[in-house]
Protein backbone atom coordinates (compact mmCIF):
# COMPACT_ATOMS: atom_id res chain seq x y z
CA UNK A 1 0.00 0.00 0.00
CA UNK A 2 0.80 3.75 -0.43
CA UNK A 3 0.76 6.12 2.28
CA UNK A 4 -2.28 7.43 1.41
CA UNK A 5 -3.86 4.08 1.04
CA UNK A 6 -2.30 3.87 4.52
CA UNK A 7 -3.50 7.05 5.70
CA UNK A 8 -7.05 6.80 4.66
CA UNK A 9 -7.14 2.86 6.53
CA UNK A 10 -5.99 4.97 9.67
CA UNK A 11 -9.03 7.40 9.38
CA UNK A 12 -11.32 4.18 8.88
CA UNK A 13 -9.83 3.18 11.88
CA UNK A 14 -10.42 6.29 13.82
CA UNK A 15 -13.89 6.90 12.81
CA UNK A 16 -15.35 3.71 12.59
CA UNK A 17 -14.32 2.24 16.15
CA UNK A 18 -15.48 4.88 18.38
CA UNK A 19 -18.51 5.18 16.73
CA UNK A 20 -19.35 1.42 17.33
CA UNK A 21 -18.38 0.97 20.54
CA UNK A 22 -20.70 4.28 21.36
CA UNK A 23 -23.98 3.72 18.97
CA UNK A 24 -23.62 -0.57 19.81
CA UNK A 25 -22.85 -0.29 23.56
CA UNK A 26 -25.28 2.59 23.78
CA UNK A 27 -22.70 4.37 26.31
CA UNK A 28 -24.16 7.58 25.65
CA UNK A 29 -25.13 7.85 29.33
CA UNK A 30 -22.16 7.57 31.58
CA UNK A 31 -19.69 7.99 28.08
CA UNK A 32 -20.78 10.72 25.35
CA UNK A 33 -19.28 9.69 21.46
CA UNK A 34 -16.52 12.40 22.56
CA UNK A 35 -15.39 10.53 25.54
CA UNK A 36 -15.41 7.05 23.75
CA UNK A 37 -13.34 8.80 20.80
CA UNK A 38 -10.74 9.97 23.56
CA UNK A 39 -10.36 5.96 25.13
CA UNK A 40 -10.45 4.53 21.33
CA UNK A 41 -7.40 6.74 20.36
CA UNK A 42 -5.67 5.51 23.73
CA UNK A 43 -6.44 1.75 22.62
CA UNK A 44 -4.81 2.87 19.29
CA UNK A 45 -1.82 4.02 20.81
CA UNK A 46 0.90 2.14 21.44
CA UNK A 47 0.28 1.07 24.79
CA UNK A 48 -2.72 -0.86 23.16
CA UNK A 49 -3.03 -1.57 20.14
CA UNK A 50 1.03 -0.98 19.70
CA UNK A 51 1.79 -4.13 22.52
CA UNK A 52 -1.00 -6.39 21.21
CA UNK A 53 0.08 -6.08 17.36
CA UNK A 54 3.50 -4.66 16.99
CA UNK A 55 4.11 -4.78 13.38
CA UNK A 56 0.61 -3.99 12.59
CA UNK A 57 0.86 -0.90 14.48
CA UNK A 58 3.87 0.24 12.87
CA UNK A 59 2.56 -0.73 9.50
CA UNK A 60 -0.61 1.77 9.99
CA UNK A 61 0.59 4.28 12.10
CA UNK A 62 3.77 4.62 10.18
CA UNK A 63 5.96 8.32 10.47
CA UNK A 64 4.66 9.69 7.40
CA UNK A 65 0.88 8.90 8.50
CA UNK A 66 1.26 10.05 11.74
CA UNK A 67 2.79 13.58 10.32
CA UNK A 68 -0.47 13.74 8.18
CA UNK A 69 -2.56 13.24 11.40
CA UNK A 70 -0.80 15.68 13.17
CA UNK A 71 -1.09 17.99 10.76
CA UNK A 72 -4.89 18.08 10.94
CA UNK A 73 -5.19 17.24 14.70
CA UNK A 74 -2.99 20.57 15.16
CA UNK A 75 -5.33 22.40 12.90
CA UNK A 76 -8.55 20.61 14.40
CA UNK A 77 -7.98 21.80 18.17
CA UNK A 78 -6.59 25.56 16.74
CA UNK A 79 -10.17 25.59 15.74
CA UNK A 80 -12.21 24.43 18.63
CA UNK A 81 -10.12 26.47 21.02
CA UNK A 82 -10.86 29.63 19.12
CA UNK A 83 -14.27 28.56 19.28
CA UNK A 84 -13.96 27.78 23.66
CA UNK A 85 -12.27 31.39 23.17
CA UNK A 86 -15.00 33.13 21.50
CA UNK A 87 -17.60 31.71 23.59
CA UNK A 88 -16.61 32.68 26.82
CA UNK A 89 -19.37 35.46 28.67
CA UNK A 90 -17.03 37.42 30.51
CA UNK A 91 -19.96 40.18 30.21
CA UNK A 92 -22.28 38.39 32.35
CA UNK A 93 -19.45 37.01 34.86
CA UNK A 94 -18.68 40.86 35.67
CA UNK A 95 -22.59 41.87 35.97
CA UNK A 96 -22.06 38.84 38.69
CA UNK A 97 -18.81 39.56 39.62
CA UNK A 98 -19.27 38.60 43.46
CA UNK A 99 -20.71 35.61 43.37
CA UNK A 100 -18.45 34.46 39.81
CA UNK A 101 -15.72 35.53 41.54
CA UNK A 102 -16.19 33.61 45.07
CA UNK A 103 -17.09 30.68 43.40
CA UNK A 104 -14.56 30.92 40.26
CA UNK A 105 -11.90 31.26 42.74
CA UNK A 106 -12.52 28.53 45.04
CA UNK A 107 -13.66 26.13 42.56
CA UNK A 108 -10.18 26.68 40.47
CA UNK A 109 -8.24 27.07 43.92
CA UNK A 110 -8.77 24.33 45.94
CA UNK A 111 -8.05 21.51 43.01
CA UNK A 112 -5.32 23.60 42.42
CA UNK A 113 -3.67 23.01 46.02
CA UNK A 114 -4.74 19.34 45.77
CA UNK A 115 -3.49 18.61 42.83
CA UNK A 116 -0.22 20.52 43.84
CA UNK A 117 0.02 18.47 46.87
CA UNK A 118 -0.46 15.12 44.71
CA UNK A 119 2.28 16.96 42.20
CA UNK A 120 4.83 16.94 44.67
CA UNK A 121 4.46 14.25 45.51
CA UNK A 122 5.18 12.47 42.37
CA UNK A 123 8.74 14.21 42.13
CA UNK A 124 9.24 11.56 44.71
CA UNK A 125 9.59 8.99 41.98
CA UNK A 126 11.65 9.12 39.18
CA UNK A 127 9.82 9.42 35.37
CA UNK A 128 7.13 11.94 36.18
CA UNK A 129 8.89 15.45 35.28
CA UNK A 130 9.79 16.33 32.31
CA UNK A 131 13.37 16.62 31.18
CA UNK A 132 12.97 20.26 30.53
CA UNK A 133 10.92 21.50 33.47
CA UNK A 134 11.59 22.98 36.54
CA UNK A 135 10.03 21.88 39.91
CA UNK A 136 7.84 24.67 40.51
CA UNK A 137 6.39 24.57 36.97
CA UNK A 138 5.71 20.84 37.06
CA UNK A 139 3.94 21.14 40.16
CA UNK A 140 1.99 24.27 38.77
CA UNK A 141 1.39 22.56 35.59
CA UNK A 142 0.07 19.19 37.05
CA UNK A 143 -2.01 21.10 39.53
CA UNK A 144 -3.77 23.14 37.41
CA UNK A 145 -4.66 20.25 34.93
CA UNK A 146 -6.31 18.69 38.14
CA UNK A 147 -8.04 22.24 38.31
CA UNK A 148 -9.10 22.91 34.65
CA UNK A 149 -13.09 22.63 33.63
CA UNK A 150 -13.35 21.82 29.76
CA UNK A 151 -16.12 24.27 28.71
CA UNK A 152 -16.97 23.08 25.62
CA UNK A 153 -17.81 19.38 26.35
CA UNK A 154 -19.67 21.52 30.01
CA UNK A 155 -21.92 22.95 26.95
CA UNK A 156 -22.87 19.40 25.73
CA UNK A 157 -23.01 17.79 28.89
CA UNK A 158 -25.59 20.65 29.68
CA UNK A 159 -27.25 20.19 26.46
CA UNK A 160 -28.22 16.75 27.33
CA UNK A 161 -29.44 17.19 30.86
CA UNK A 162 -31.46 19.98 29.60
CA UNK A 163 -30.06 23.05 31.90
CA UNK A 164 -27.78 24.94 29.39
CA UNK A 165 -30.23 27.93 29.13
CA UNK A 166 -31.98 27.62 32.35
CA UNK A 167 -30.67 29.93 35.10
CA UNK A 168 -28.54 27.22 36.88
CA UNK A 169 -26.70 26.74 33.60
CA UNK A 170 -26.19 30.35 32.48
CA UNK A 171 -24.53 30.29 35.75
CA UNK A 172 -22.06 27.76 35.77
CA UNK A 173 -20.79 29.25 32.38
CA UNK A 174 -20.44 32.27 34.36
CA UNK A 175 -18.00 30.30 36.73
CA UNK A 176 -16.36 28.81 33.99
CA UNK A 177 -15.50 31.16 31.86
CA UNK A 178 -14.01 33.16 34.53
CA UNK A 179 -11.83 29.81 35.20
CA UNK A 180 -11.12 29.58 31.77
CA UNK A 181 -9.60 32.82 31.65
CA UNK A 182 -6.83 31.97 34.52
CA UNK A 183 -6.34 28.76 33.19
CA UNK A 184 -4.28 30.00 30.32
CA UNK A 185 -2.82 32.46 32.30
CA UNK A 186 -1.42 30.08 34.43
CA UNK A 187 -0.18 28.25 31.37
CA UNK A 188 1.51 31.62 29.85
CA UNK A 189 3.46 31.64 33.38
CA UNK A 190 4.30 28.21 32.89
CA UNK A 191 5.48 28.67 29.47
CA UNK A 192 7.68 31.54 30.06
CA UNK A 193 11.30 31.04 28.58
CA UNK A 194 13.80 33.39 29.39
CA UNK A 195 15.71 32.87 26.47
CA UNK A 196 13.05 34.35 24.75
CA UNK A 197 11.31 36.79 26.62
CA UNK A 198 11.95 39.34 24.14
CA UNK A 199 10.48 37.52 21.19
CA UNK A 200 7.37 36.97 23.78
CA UNK A 201 7.01 40.77 24.83
CA UNK A 202 6.98 41.36 21.16
CA UNK A 203 4.19 38.80 20.39
CA UNK A 204 2.04 40.49 23.28
CA UNK A 205 2.67 44.07 22.55
CA UNK A 206 1.80 42.88 18.38
CA UNK A 207 -1.12 40.77 19.55
CA UNK A 208 -2.25 43.86 21.47
CA UNK A 209 -2.41 46.63 18.57
CA UNK A 210 -3.20 43.89 15.82
CA UNK A 211 -6.00 43.40 18.25
CA UNK A 212 -7.85 46.81 17.82
CA UNK A 213 -7.04 47.18 14.14
CA UNK A 214 -8.67 43.52 14.40
CA UNK A 215 -12.08 44.07 15.95
CA UNK A 216 -12.55 47.22 14.35
CA UNK A 217 -12.41 45.62 10.86
CA UNK A 218 -14.57 42.37 11.99
CA UNK A 219 -17.29 44.82 12.76
CA UNK A 220 -17.40 46.09 9.35
CA UNK A 221 -17.54 42.85 7.80
CA UNK A 222 -20.90 40.50 7.10
CA UNK A 223 -21.07 37.69 9.05
CA UNK A 224 -20.07 35.42 6.27
CA UNK A 225 -16.92 37.23 5.82
CA UNK A 226 -16.25 37.12 9.68
CA UNK A 227 -16.13 33.97 9.73
CA UNK A 228 -13.21 33.34 6.78
CA UNK A 229 -11.24 36.38 8.06
CA UNK A 230 -11.63 34.87 12.09
CA UNK A 231 -9.69 31.82 10.49
CA UNK A 232 -6.93 34.03 8.57
CA UNK A 233 -6.43 36.01 12.40
CA UNK A 234 -6.60 32.70 13.99
CA UNK A 235 -3.67 31.01 11.70
CA UNK A 236 -1.88 34.27 12.48
CA UNK A 237 -2.20 34.62 16.47
CA UNK A 238 -0.97 30.50 16.42
CA UNK A 239 2.02 30.95 14.31
CA UNK A 240 2.68 33.93 16.23
CA UNK A 241 2.67 32.35 19.81
CA UNK A 242 4.61 29.38 18.78
CA UNK A 243 7.20 31.43 17.20
CA UNK A 244 7.27 33.51 20.54
CA UNK A 245 7.55 30.61 22.17
CA UNK A 246 3.97 30.19 23.84
CA UNK A 247 2.62 27.48 21.80
CA UNK A 248 0.25 27.66 18.89
CA UNK A 249 -2.92 26.55 21.21
CA UNK A 250 -2.45 30.01 23.23
CA UNK A 251 -2.46 31.83 20.23
CA UNK A 252 -5.86 30.50 19.01
CA UNK A 253 -7.36 30.96 22.53
CA UNK A 254 -6.28 34.30 22.43
CA UNK A 255 -7.59 34.13 18.62
CA UNK A 256 -10.88 33.19 19.78
CA UNK A 257 -10.85 35.36 22.95
CA UNK A 258 -10.82 38.78 21.74
CA UNK A 259 -13.36 38.39 19.31
CA UNK A 260 -17.44 38.83 20.77
CA UNK A 261 -19.59 36.30 20.47
CA UNK A 262 -22.69 38.03 19.29
CA UNK A 263 -20.38 38.75 15.75
CA UNK A 264 -21.63 35.27 14.66
CA UNK A 265 -25.20 33.56 14.61
CA UNK A 266 -25.02 31.36 17.74
CA UNK A 267 -26.98 28.27 15.86
CA UNK A 268 -24.18 28.49 13.46
CA UNK A 269 -21.46 28.53 16.16
CA UNK A 270 -23.14 25.65 17.70
CA UNK A 271 -23.10 23.96 14.42
CA UNK A 272 -19.48 25.09 13.95
CA UNK A 273 -18.12 23.39 17.11
CA UNK A 274 -20.59 20.15 16.71
CA UNK A 275 -18.86 19.82 12.96
CA UNK A 276 -15.49 20.18 14.06
CA UNK A 277 -15.94 17.80 16.67
CA UNK A 278 -17.80 15.57 14.10
CA UNK A 279 -15.71 15.38 11.21
CA UNK A 280 -11.56 16.21 12.39
CA UNK A 281 -11.06 16.34 16.25
CA UNK A 282 -10.87 12.40 16.50
CA UNK A 283 -8.23 13.16 14.54
CA UNK A 284 -6.29 14.61 17.60
CA UNK A 285 -7.93 12.16 20.09
CA UNK A 286 -6.05 9.51 17.84
CA UNK A 287 -2.95 11.47 18.10
CA UNK A 288 -3.29 12.18 21.76
CA UNK A 289 -3.05 8.23 21.67
CA UNK A 290 -0.71 7.92 20.28
CA UNK A 291 1.62 9.66 23.07
CA UNK A 292 0.41 7.95 25.54
CA UNK A 293 2.87 5.81 27.32
CA UNK A 294 3.61 3.00 30.63
CA UNK A 295 7.36 3.03 30.56
CA UNK A 296 7.21 3.78 34.30
CA UNK A 297 4.82 0.06 34.25
CA UNK A 298 1.11 0.13 33.97
CA UNK A 299 0.12 0.00 37.70
CA UNK A 300 2.27 3.11 38.28
CA UNK A 301 0.75 5.05 35.80
CA UNK A 302 -2.80 3.55 36.89
CA UNK A 303 -1.74 4.89 40.67
CA UNK A 304 -0.84 8.15 39.60
CA UNK A 305 -4.15 8.79 37.48
CA UNK A 306 -6.19 7.14 40.74
CA UNK A 307 -4.74 9.74 42.86
CA UNK A 308 -5.07 12.68 40.49
CA UNK A 309 -8.48 11.83 40.24
CA UNK A 310 -9.20 11.78 43.85
CA UNK A 311 -7.22 15.19 44.40
CA UNK A 312 -9.45 16.71 41.29
CA UNK A 313 -12.97 15.51 42.33
CA UNK A 314 -12.56 16.23 46.30
CA UNK A 315 -11.07 20.03 45.38
CA UNK A 316 -13.25 20.67 43.13
CA UNK A 317 -16.09 19.70 45.28
CA UNK A 318 -14.52 20.79 48.30
CA UNK A 319 -14.37 24.30 46.72
CA UNK A 320 -18.07 24.72 45.49
CA UNK A 321 -19.30 23.60 48.85
CA UNK A 322 -17.70 26.07 50.80
CA UNK A 323 -18.60 28.91 48.04
CA UNK A 324 -22.45 27.58 48.33
CA UNK A 325 -22.01 28.18 51.76
CA UNK A 326 -20.45 31.81 51.67
CA UNK A 327 -22.78 32.51 48.94
CA UNK A 328 -26.19 31.12 50.87
CA UNK A 329 -27.31 28.45 47.66
CA UNK A 330 -30.18 26.45 47.60
CA UNK A 331 -29.78 22.66 48.95
CA UNK A 332 -28.11 20.50 46.67
CA UNK A 333 -26.87 23.10 44.24
CA UNK A 334 -23.30 23.12 45.08
CA UNK A 335 -23.19 19.43 44.64
CA UNK A 336 -24.89 19.43 41.16
CA UNK A 337 -22.58 22.63 40.40
CA UNK A 338 -19.45 20.99 41.88
CA UNK A 339 -19.46 17.76 39.56
CA UNK A 340 -20.87 19.75 36.36
CA UNK A 341 -17.62 21.75 36.60
CA UNK A 342 -15.50 18.71 36.81
CA UNK A 343 -15.83 17.85 33.18
CA UNK A 344 -12.28 17.71 31.64
CA UNK A 345 -12.01 15.95 28.86
CA UNK A 346 -10.77 18.06 25.97
CA UNK A 347 -9.62 21.29 27.63
CA UNK A 348 -7.29 18.99 29.74
CA UNK A 349 -6.13 17.46 27.60
CA UNK A 350 -5.49 20.16 25.31
CA UNK A 351 -3.44 21.45 28.37
CA UNK A 352 -1.40 18.36 28.89
CA UNK A 353 -0.34 17.95 25.07
CA UNK A 354 1.29 21.81 25.62
CA UNK A 355 2.87 20.57 28.83
CA UNK A 356 3.83 17.34 27.01
CA UNK A 357 5.37 19.27 23.82
CA UNK A 358 7.14 21.72 26.09
CA UNK A 359 8.63 18.74 28.11
CA UNK A 360 7.31 19.86 31.51
CA UNK A 361 5.86 16.66 31.88
CA UNK A 362 6.78 12.83 30.55
CA UNK A 363 4.67 11.06 28.47
CA UNK A 364 4.18 8.65 31.45
CA UNK A 365 2.71 11.92 33.18
CA UNK A 366 0.76 12.59 30.81
CA UNK A 367 -0.84 9.16 30.56
CA UNK A 368 -1.96 9.41 34.13
CA UNK A 369 -3.79 12.99 33.51
CA UNK A 370 -4.98 12.06 30.15
CA UNK A 371 -7.23 8.77 32.25
CA UNK A 372 -8.02 11.23 34.71
CA UNK A 373 -9.79 13.60 32.61
CA UNK A 374 -11.47 10.12 31.14
CA UNK A 375 -12.59 9.62 34.57
CA UNK A 376 -13.73 12.21 35.92
CA UNK A 377 -15.11 13.22 32.62
CA UNK A 378 -17.39 9.85 32.47
CA UNK A 379 -18.67 10.84 36.38
CA UNK A 380 -20.66 13.66 35.21
CA UNK A 381 -23.60 12.31 33.86
CA UNK A 382 -24.42 9.29 36.55
CA UNK A 383 -23.73 11.55 39.30
CA UNK A 384 -25.90 14.46 38.16
CA UNK A 385 -28.46 13.08 36.91
CA UNK A 386 -30.12 11.74 39.65
CA UNK A 387 -29.26 15.06 42.10
CA UNK A 388 -30.92 17.28 39.14
CA UNK A 389 -34.35 15.07 39.44
CA UNK A 390 -34.38 15.33 43.60
CA UNK A 391 -33.40 19.53 43.37
CA UNK A 392 -36.56 19.01 40.47
CA UNK A 393 -38.71 17.33 43.07
CA UNK A 394 -37.94 19.65 45.65
CA UNK A 395 -38.68 22.47 43.57
CA UNK A 396 -41.68 20.98 42.60
CA UNK A 397 -42.92 20.51 46.32
CA UNK A 398 -42.28 23.91 47.22
CA UNK A 399 -44.62 25.61 44.64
Amino acid sequence: MNTTEIFLLAMLLIFSIPYLIWRLGKTDYYAPLVVVQIIAGILLGPGVLGAAFPEYYKFVFNPAVIQSLNGIAWWAVMIFVMIAGIELDLKKAWEHRRESSITAGLALGMPLLFGCAAAAGMLGYAGWIGPKAMTWQFIMGVGMACAVTALPILILLMEKLEILRQPIGQRILRYASVDDIAIWGVLAVILLDWDRMGRQVGFLFVFALATVVYRRVMVKLEESDRWYVGLIWLAVCGFGADWAGLHFMVGAFLAGAVMDAHWFNQEKMDLMRHHVLLAIMPVFFLSTGLRTNWAVGGSAVFIAAAVLLVASVAGKLMGIQLAGKILKWEKGEASIIGWLLQTKALIMIIFANILLDKQVITSETFTALLLMAIASTMLTVPVVYPKLQRLREIIFRSK
